[in-house]
C-alpha cells in the first residue's frame, strides 16, 4: 500500500473510534500456534506479518537494504522474547501490535546511532515492494509513486511519519497504532492529521524543501520519547545466539 491521493484528504478526525484499518485476522491462529509449539509458531508468525513488516521499515527508513535490516533484527528480538514467554502469554498475545512495536524500538534505535554511522545512499530509491499480480504499467507507476512517497515522508517529524505509515501503509487502527507507539489514540490521530497535511503541503510545493532537508524534529528528541515506550523485549535484548 501507498499514502493514496484519498488518504492525503482523509481527517482521522472524523474516524469512530477504532479509527479504520483492517483487523489482524491471523493473530488468534498464530498465537494458539506458538502456545503449542514455539518453532512451528514463529514460522507462522514469519509467514503471517513478514511483508506487514517490511512494508512498515521500509517506509519507516526509505532504503530496501536498511528495512530487510531492521525486519530481520525485529524477528530475531521476538524469537529471543518468546523464548521466554510461557503457554498462556503466548496465547493472549495481539500478535502483529506487538512485532510491529518491536519493529518501531528497533527504528527508533537505529535513529540514535544515526548520526555516528556514514551517510547511506539516497532515500528516494526505495520503490514498494513488487505485486506479481500486478501489470507493467501499474508496476511503473507504484515505482514512481514510491519514490515520491520515500522522499516526502522522509521529510515528517519522526512521530509524524510513523503514524502515517503505520494507518495508510501499514492499515492499522488508530488504536492499535496507539498500542505500538505507546500514545493516546487522540495523539495518534493528532499525529496522522498533521502529517498528512505536511505531506499535501510538500506534495503541492516539492522545489521548495531540498531532497535531502532534515525532518523538524532531532533524532534526540525522538530517542526521549523512545525512552518513554517500553520495549517489550527489553529483557531478552543481553541474550546472545539466535536465528534471523
Amino acid at each position: 500500500m501507498t499514502v493514496t491521493d484519498e488518504a492525503l484528504t482523509h481527517d482521522p478526525a472524523t474516524d469512530d473510534d477504532g479509527g479504520g484499518g483492517a483487523g489482524d485476522t491471523a493473530g488468534a491462529r498464530v498465537a494458539a500456534a506458538l502456545a503449542r509449539d514455539l518453532d512451528e509458531g514463529f514460522a507462522a508468525l514469519y509467514e503471517a506479518y513478514r511483508a506487514p513488516v517490511f512494508s512498515t521499515a521500509l517506509r519507516l527508513c526509505g532504503r530496501w537494504a536498511e528495512a530487510e535490516d531492521l525486519s530481520a533484527e525485529a524477528f530475531l528480538r521476538a524469537y529471543r522474547a518468546l523464548a521466554g514467554y510461557d503457554a498462556r502469554r503466548m496465547t493472549a498475545l495481539r500478535p502483529r501490535a506487538w512485532l510491529l512495536t518491536i519493529l518501531a524500538n528497533v527504528w527508533r534505535n537505529s535513529l540514535r546511532s544515526a548520526a555516528r554511522r556514514p551517510q547511506p545512499g539516497p532515500i528516494e530509491d526505495a520503490p514498494d515492494p513488487p505485486d506479481p499480480g500486478e501489470g507493467v504499467e501499474d508496476a511503473a507507476a507504484r515505482h514512481e509513486t514510491g519514490r515520491e512517497l520515500a522522499g516526502l515522508l522522509a521529510l515528517l517529524p519522526h512521530q509524524q511519519r510513523a503514524a502515517v505509515v503505520l494507518r495508510h501503509v501499514t492499515d492499522l487502527p488508530v488504536a492499535e497504532i496507539a498500542a505500538v507507539l505507546g500514545l493516546p489514540e487522540g495523539t495518534v490521530k493528532s499525529h496522522i492529521s498533521r502529517g498528512l497535511a505536511r505531506l499535501r503541503d510538500l506534495r503541492a510545493a516539492p522545489e521548495s524543501t531540498p531532497p535531502d532537508s532534515t525532518p523538524p524534529d532531532s533524532t534526540a528528541a525522538d530517542s526521549t520519547a523512545a525512552d518513554s515506550t517500553p520495549d517489550p523485549t527489553a529483557a531478552h535484548t543481553e541474550q546472545k545466539g539466535g536465528h534471523r
